[in-house]
Order: structure tokens, then sequence, then C-alpha cells
């Protein structure tokens, strides 16, 4: 498995040189909502991702051991792309972006009732959501 180059020595750092772009973290969003997705999945998302872009991103997350690539079970010609556990590990970081954006900026109010019953419980939240993704690995 190839690794992307570290900058430097820095957890943050380094962490960011695999996962943190803008890109990057939507299609790690994506799988985590859908579970599965293809391509033409990835390219009907509201942000619009450029094609070039999103396969450079998918080869770099495949590379990186955050998502695998798997045979579609109904087409030879496409593939599906999952989280690994590595990408479910992600989990956590990604709740924390949406807390922070609760936070801060105007959500719509079906966002805002999600964040609010995350809220609650989100440790439990997190493992529940973990089980879920795990079960398609």
């Amino acid at each position: 498995m190839a690794t992307t180059k570290k900058r430097s020595e820095c957890p943050i750092s380094c962490s960011l040189d695999v996962w943190g772009d803008k890109w990057s973290l939507l299609i790690i969003r994506d799988l985590m909502m859908s579970k599965q997705c293809t391509y033409g999945d990835f390219l009907k998302s509201d942000e619009k991702i450029a094609t070039n872009i999103l396969a450079t991103r998918l080869l770099m997350l495949e590379e990186n051991g955050i998502i695998s690539k798997l045979s579609h079970p109904d087409s030879k010609a496409k593939v599906l792309y999952k989280l690994t556990q590595k990408g479910i590990d992600l989990l956590p970081l990604m709740i924390e972006i949406n807390l922070w954006a609760d936070k801060y900026s105007e959500l719509p109010a079906d966002r805002k009732a999600i964040l609010e019953e995350i809220k609650k419980d989100k440790e439990g939240f997190i493992k529940a959501q973990k089980q879920e993704l795990k079960k398609t690995i």
C-alpha cells in the first residue's frame, strides 16, 4: 500500500496529508452516509466535484487505506467504493466537524435536528454508526 509523503512529523500535518482537503472529506462523508458509492454517485453530490479531482482523490484515499474498491455486483463496468476500518475510524472527527459547524454556521433545520440528537449521546451515536459501517467491510 502506497502512502502519502509526510511534510513533517506533526500528527496533524501527517493526517491532513491523507484526508485534509475538502474533496477527500466530502468523499468520506458520502461513504459514511451511503455505506458504498460508485464513481457516478460521487459526481451527483451537491458540491459538483470535477471528474479529474474525483479520480485523483479516490486513488489517493485508496492508496492510503481509507477506502477500498470492490467489483460492482450488477455491472462489470462499475466499481463500488467503501470505507475501510481506517476510514470508519474518521467518524468521530466527522461528527466533531459537524458540531463545530452547528455552533458557528447557519444550518438547515433538518441538519440541526440530527445534531441535537447526536449531542444527547455522542458516544452512543458514534458506537452505533461505527457498528453499522463495519457491516459493510
